[in-house]
């Protein structure tokens, strides 16, 4: 029994100073920031050399993708059927779902083709491209061959996904997954908490390798995503709840309590028991609330979704990466796929868009720390979006079902 009451203290003390650790992150981050933006300008050969720490954090992510994309999917496919068995709401909802989450990312892959944050000084950025164009070309094939694996993932998941739905222990089978799911992301919010030496190392690289200038499109890249986000809030979300006639000022003025605690913790799932209990109080019926923003945890991610979006073509401008028009459709397939699995969990949403970037394979991998450097702050903004969309998603569904 000693052991074993031991064993509990000790699990209960780590998981306690995990949360000490995870709430002052961002400060950690913005510290870390700071500390490599000082580094790279004072220091500059040693500051290069520091590209190892982010390059090590990368690679200790990257073996996880594979199963967060085939359980991502799996679980995506496995839960069809339980969807519509909830009846025609369910299938609305997955409609409006997948609607919204397509102008997210059109609305972001554009915003960010318009301002343009990867447009660089070819001068003190020109080491970058002729790296990857040479690595490109001297291992065309075998990159081919090691970068298929991702889409025969998607293959698998789809296959096991739809077998689960046809099998009578479907319900025990999906359960266990959840929970290597769970162990996954628990082991990666471990991973997480060293953001900031990673942040560090990426921003000391990126500025002691090709100087100060490097800043800019990193600052633009930031100050866009809060303004393409907020535009999308007015424009698409209040534009929404303008044609079911509530205001979107009112909206956000009832939620602002839940949004200040999304703030807080940069995750949407960890209010999502308040907003539901917030939503109810407005007046909306809780069978609709609650099969709304629940379903909607894992397919209504809109800020995810706009994020990826502005982060992949962020990454192509900056690598000097061009996309045709098919291109642009079949990421915006895989986007449509890979933020299914963000959760709405701090350190999700990059998990996602790691996955999205190593799907398509025409970026370097390498970019990820760059976009690290910054996640914390990101992750708010995106967080902020998807609490309010699944706030508008339970408006038009009560709304569209005379619920309220």
């Amino acid at each position: 029994m000693g052991l074993i009451e031991d064993s509990l203290i000790e699990t209960k003390v780590n998981s306690d100073l995990i949360q000490k650790l995870q709430k002052h992150l961002s400060l950690q981050v913005l510290l870390a920031i700071f500390l490599g933006i000082c580094t790279g300008i004072l220091y500059p050969v040693f500051a290069v050399k520091t590209q190892i720490i982010a390059t090590v954090f990368v690679e200790i992510i990257k073996p996880f993708i594979a199963p967060v994309i085939f359980l991502i999917v799996v679980s995506f496919f496995a839960g069809i059927v339980d969807l519509r068995a909830a009846g025609w709401l369910s299938l609305k909802s997955l409609l409006y779902f997948e609607l919204i989450s397509f102008i997210a990312i059109v609305f972001g892959i554009c915003f960010t083709f318009i301002i343009n944050p990867g447009a660089i000084n070819l001068t003190s950025f020109q080491l970058l491209t002729p790296e990857f164009q040479v690595a490109g070309v001297d291992s065309y094939w075998s990159n081919a061959i090691l970068n298929l694996y991702p889409l025969i993932f998607l293959l698998l998941g789809c296959i096991i996904g739809l077998m689960i739905n046809r099998s009578k222990y479907k319900y025990q089978i999906a359960s266990r997954l959840d929970k290597i799911r769970n162990l996954i992301f628990e082991i990666l919010r471990y991973i997480f908490l060293l953001a900031p030496l990673a942040a560090y190392s990426g921003i000391a690289y990126t500025v002691g390798k090709f100087g100060p200038e490097s800043l800019v499109p990193i600052g633009k890249l930031v100050a866009g995503t809060y303004l393409t986000m907020f535009l999308f809030i007015i424009i698409v979300f209040g534009g929404i709840l303008y044609f079911f006639k509530v205001n979107i000022i009112n909206f956000l003025n009832d939620i602002k309590q839940e949004l200040l605690w999304v703030l807080g913790t940069s995750s949407s799932a960890s209010v999502l028991p308040l907003l539901m209990d917030k939503l109810e109080k407005m007046g909306y019926k809780r069978s609709v609330v609650s099969l709304v923003t629940v379903t909607g945890n894992s397919f209504n991610l809109t800020g995810t979704s706009l994020y990826i979006g502005i982060a992949v073509i962020f990454l192509s401008q900056l690598y000097q990466v061009s996309f045709s028009f098919t291109e642009i459709l079949t990421i915006i397939l895989i986007i449509m796929m890979t933020s299914k699995g963000a959760t709405g969990i701090a350190g999700t949403g990059f998990i996602a868009m790691a996955t999205t970037i190593t799907a398509i394979h025409k970026i370097p991998v390498e970019g990820l720390a760059i976009l690290l450097s910054v996640d914390r702050f990101m992750s708010e903004a995106r967080a902020i979006t998807n609490t309010i969309g699944h706030g508008v998603a339970t408006v038009v569904m009560s709304k569209n079902e005379k619920n309220l």
